[in-house]
């Protein structure tokens, strides 16, 4: 996974001569205070830089130029202190490619009630110089998120945290390539998709290996290495009776050990940060990659299973957000409903690959016979999902725009155990409920497949989404029917109307 420290948001201030030296020089103080809070904050993961205060159209454009070809560099913060004419703003907005943020804050919480006078007025102004800096980003179009409060507020470092952990999901997009292991499942329509034009909107770039060039990687591992990880196995979980040395299916975890590091290799040589697999295409394995892929995904990785391509990268930027938040995120798949009127719910699973991340308590390493794929029984993590808040998000193709789709959930405990399901799974109550979050999911053309999440919420998805520029739909407590047909309807016409 990325280490988010690594990457820097820029804090740039604007204003202009009119006001003398000693003015601005006290606004580059203010904005260097605000810049060292800010970076200090336990809710922003990056850092914040202070970049000089710009007061003409030729330092902004500098400045643009320079936060685009910085490649530490994942957005801008943006904050006029003074009035900071928007025109100004022109030439270097029309070539900024990185995210941006537009802080409406003052530098003063409270006003001076007794001391205030026009030297106070002049220098504190963001109260209408900000409303002539959004105007100019209304004026062309710009996506961009604005955050409104004093900026020593829990709550304004929060949206700012939160849109850097979308800043840095984007970033990582621009280089991420996505290892395809097989096509897709045969005859299967959402998991299809156009790798062009994602590399286009999104910068992701998605090609396909042939089964074999995975199978040179498994046939090179040791017979050392595998012992080294199956050593780790039994450290880290609860391995059953068989699957322990000299068990029935001990030759089984053996392989999956075989198979992570072989996979894991591959990734690794070829630059990789997602990959997807499909039991339709196994050739030269021996088994279905579980306990392996499952593993590769803990480690940061994003996974998509029967070829689904877009899911594997979604995986890989909910991930790269909720790094070092609480919970984790794993591919999943709403699998089965349990429809009792007194309380319904959705089973979520998959034949083997649900990331250990978002786990509750410590895995059982198990193995069991898997009905498809015509292999021998692989290895795989069996658990349960803590209760709480989650989300689902999936990521769908509709010929003219890809729409993202976010259902926020509620993880319940399973009614009784499920000692005869060898899969691991999450329980959950979509919001506001069964029937109108399913019935709205449906209707927005939402994926089977979806990226889980305890670490980050709806928010987050939409700042990614207003980011990347694409259709945003929010199934949550307030979500009716109705209202989900209008906005999409309401949607289809803003998109086309872009086209």
């Amino acid at each position: 996974m990325i280490d988010l420290k690594k990457l820097e948001v820029w804090f740039i201030t604007g204003s202009q001569h009119l006001y003398g030296e000693e003015t601005l020089k006290q606004v580059a103080a203010d904005s260097a205070q605000i810049t060292s809070f800010l970076d200090k904050s336990a809710h922003i993961p990056v850092k914040v830089v202070f970049k000089p205060v710009v007061k003409t159209p030729d330092e902004i454009f500098s400045t643009m130029q320079s936060a685009n070809s910085a490649p530490g560099c994942i957005g801008v913060i943006t904050w006029c202190h003074t009035f900071s004419p928007s025109k100004m703003w022109i030439n270097g907005f029309k070539i900024l490619h990185k995210p941006i943020l537009h802080l409406h804050t003052q530098f003063n919480r409270d006003l001076p009630w007794g001391e205030i006078d026009m030297d106070f007025m002049n220098l504190n102004q963001a109260a209408h110089g900000d409303r002539e800096h959004g105007f100019i980003m209304s004026r062309m179009n710009m996506n961009r998120k604005v955050v409104v409060g004093h900026w020593t507020e829990e709550d304004v470092q929060s949206q700012i945290g939160i849109w850097t952990r979308a800043a840095a999901a984007w970033h990582d997009f621009q280089t991420l390539r996505v290892a395809r292991f097989g096509d897709n499942m045969r005859e299967v329509a959402v998991t299809e998709g156009d790798k062009v034009e994602a590399q286009i909107k999104f910068g992701i770039s998605v090609n396909g290996y042939g089964i074999g060039d995975l199978v040179r990687m498994v046939n090179k591992v040791s017979e050392g290495e595998i012992d080294k990880l199956v050593k780790e196995y039994g450290d880290i979980f609860e391995v059953t009776g068989a699957g322990r040395p000299g068990g029935e299916f001990h030759t089984n975890v053996r392989y999956q050990a075989r198979l992570e590091i072989a996979l894991g290799n591959f990734l690794k040589d070829g630059g990789f940060g997602a990959f997807t697999t499909t039991f339709e295409d196994l050739h030269g394995l021996e088994q279905l990659p579980g306990l392996a892929s499952q593993r590769i995904m803990a480690a940061g990785y994003g996974f998509g299973a029967e070829g689904d391509w877009k899911h594997s990268a979604l995986v890989r930027a909910v991930k790269v957000m909720g790094t070092g938040l609480k919970g984790g995120c794993s591919f999943m798949e709403d699998y089965t409903y349990h429809l009792n009127p007194a309380g319904m719910k959705v089973l979520g699973a998959h034949m083997l690959e649900i990331c250990p991340t978002i786990g509750r308590g410590k895995a059982r390493l198990e193995v069991h016979p898997l009905g498809i794929g015509g292999k021998s029984d692989p290895a795989r993590l069996v658990f349960n999902v803590p209760e709480g808040p989650a989300v689902n998000v999936s990521l769908i193709d509709l010929g003219t725009r890809f729409r993202m789709i976010v259902n926020s959930v509620d993880c319940v405990s399973p009614e009784a155990d499920m000692p005869r399901l060898p899969v691991a799974r999450a329980l959950w109550v979509p919001q506001p409920d069964l029937k109108t979050g399913a019935g709205a999911w449906i209707l927005a053309g939402g994926a089977h497949h979806t990226a889980f999440s305890q670490a980050v919420n709806a928010q987050y998805l939409e700042d990614f989404a207003e980011i990347a520029g694409v259709e945003f739909i929010h199934i949550g407590k307030n979500t009716t029917i109705s209202d989900i047909r209008k906005e999409l309807r309401w949607n289809d016409v803003y998109f086309r109307s872009r086209l």
